[in-house]
């Protein structure tokens, strides 16, 4: 049986890393999109300003009351749902995942900045920990909901189609949801706790 279940694992867990490889060019483009807009946000933040703060506001008011296993659930599940649907809406010619990545790059610039101009440069080693396992995550999905998007285009396209979408949701299963379950007990302890 505990052979059966590692052979499982092994099967999937390279079946993500080929698929990952296949995707790679796609993953890196959308981290080069998130880190302009990353830098951008930090560096001009002149726009929603508003909008940022009140989503800020509306944030820390859902968690207000939770206990511990309360705003670790909250935080993964609003973490999954928003991976989920920057793959699957990467379908869409990859216009979902992209205008995602766009905000949250800005949003985590502008967020740091703030962050900053209050507190100095050295909060950013506090806010470090809360996106460690998330970025990466939610990057792996946009970079996967690209390839989704972009590889209708090619020839072959229904064919290729049913194989990616099959091996974006192992990937979803496999990779995309452990990181995010770490990253919500992570970032939930520190919210909890700390912040």
């Amino acid at each position: 049986m505990n052979k059966k279940k590692s052979n499982f694992f092994v099967r999937n867990y390279r079946a993500c890393w080929n698929f990952l490889k296949e995707a790679e060019e796609h993953v890196v483009v959308a981290f080069a999109i998130f880190c302009i807009f990353v830098i951008v946000g930090f560096a001009l933040p002149i726009w929603f300003n508003n909008e940022i703060f009140d989503l800020v506001k509306n944030l820390s008011e859902q968690f207000a009351g939770l206990n511990l296993f309360e705003t670790i659930a909250k935080i993964f599940f609003n973490n999954l749902q928003a991976s989920f649907f920057a793959i699957v809406f990467g379908i869409g010619f990859a216009i979902f995942p992209l205008i995602t990545t766009i905000i949250n790059g800005y949003v985590i610039g502008f967020v740091s900045r703030y962050a900053v101009n209050q507190q100095g440069i050295f909060v950013l080693w506090r806010l470090l920990p809360h996106g460690i396992f998330e970025i990466p995550a939610i990057i792996l999905s946009i970079g996967v909901g690209f390839k989704l998007g972009l590889e209708l285009f090619k020839p072959f396209r229904k064919r290729k189609f049913k194989y990616n979408f099959i091996e974006a949701m192992r990937f979803f299963a496999f990779v995309v949801f452990p990181l995010l379950l770490i990253a919500a007990i992570i970032e939930g302890f520190l919210v909890f706790y700390i912040s």
